[in-house]
């Protein structure tokens, strides 16, 4: 992979289609809240779901969702985070360390600031040695505007085990939505090891 600054293209993005979904037309918060103004009920329905949207979100950031970190929440040690708002380019020269055979969860702290998003999904390839041993694309959900932070928590994983399992791998991660709009997309590493230290 070329070095050119921007950020790593994940490699093997073929489309993860669940079968029968058919993502939703895209429409503006305004037109989802002006829509059935007539019917009280679903007024309500819609402020319980959407909540109180914050006024004057427009801080002059064009971006929509901002991925703020990734936690590594292992179940026996303290939780490892990665700043994804900095310089994320130098992540991958930083591993970080994972026992072999541990559980661990990965945790994305994110906010959303203007429209609704649909279908978020966090789409992760694992390499080793150059070669692919890895990818899953992890259903996020769909999320409204707020000024408090959004959280998503994957499903248990285990890190692999085994002399043969030791060692340096590469992980590219990439947040995107049904809409085919990458929101982030960083590049880490981390290092298995028979301990922590």
């Amino acid at each position: 992979m070329a070095d050119n600054g921007s950020a790593p293209v994940i490699e093997d993005d073929e489309e993860v289609v669940t079968p029968g979904y058919i993502p939703p037309a895209e429409k503006s918060l305004q037109e989802i809240q002006n829509s059935d103004a007539d019917d009280p009920s679903l007024v309500k329905y819609k402020q319980t779901l959407l909540g109180e949207v914050p006024a004057g979100s427009d801080d002059g950031d064009p971006r929509n969702v901002i991925v703020q970190k990734m936690i590594i929440c292992p179940t026996d040690r303290d939780e490892i985070e990665i700043n994804l708002t900095g310089d994320i380019d130098k992540l991958k020269d930083n591993p970080i360390i994972i026992k072999e055979g541990c559980e661990y969860r990965t945790k994305i702290v994110f906010k959303v600031k203007k429209e609704i998003v649909s279908g978020l999904r966090l789409h992760v390839v694992t390499s080793r040695k150059g070669v692919r041993v890895a990818k899953e694309s992890m259903m996020v959900g769909s999320y409204g505007p707020k000024v408090e932070e959004q959280i998503f928590m994957s499903k248990p994983d285990e890190a692999p085990k085994g002399m043969i399992a030791r060692g340096h791998y590469t992980i590219k991660s990439k947040f995107i939505d049904d809409d085919k709009v990458s929101h982030l997309q960083w590049e880490w590493s981390m290092d298995i090891k028979k301990d922590w230290e």
